[in-house]
């Protein structure tokens, strides 16, 4: 809860509001109108889970620790898409490869601070 509540808002402020006509300029031929709402679904339930097990398990409520390790979390697990992506999809852009290795740095180490904050928050 403390993980995946700010990790859908945030993400969907991003995808929807903040980046979409950077997404539709750059990959906009690959995206669909239809979404596949249990891939959706399935990521905004994974995630969070890896999260909890490699940033905030480690990390102890230590902030600062929370913050570096979800900035890592974030960059490899979003190099990893986005660099395979890279690989085999055809002209797959690096600006969008570089635009989202950032998001997911600042994302997931923003969602991984908040949790801390927000659990230290209701039980002091």
């Amino acid at each position: 809860m403390y993980t995946i509540t700010p990790l859908i808002i945030i993400d969907a402020l991003w995808l929807g509001v903040i980046a979409k006509k950077f997404y539709l300029t750059h990959i906009g031929y690959l995206m669909t109108s239809n979404p596949n709402w249990i891939a959706i679904s399935l990521f905004y339930l994974l995630y969070p889970v890896g999260i909890m097990i490699f940033v905030l398990e480690p990390s102890k409520g230590n902030m600062k620790k929370t913050a570096i390790l979800g900035s890592l979390f974030g960059f490899f697990t979003y190099a990893t898409y986005e660099l395979t992506n890279r690989g085999v999809i055809f002209q797959w852009p690096w600006t969008v490869v570089i635009i989202d290795i950032l998001w997911g740095v600042v994302l997931t180490a923003t969602v991984s601070t908040l949790a801390v904050y927000f659990f230290q928050k209701k039980h002091t």
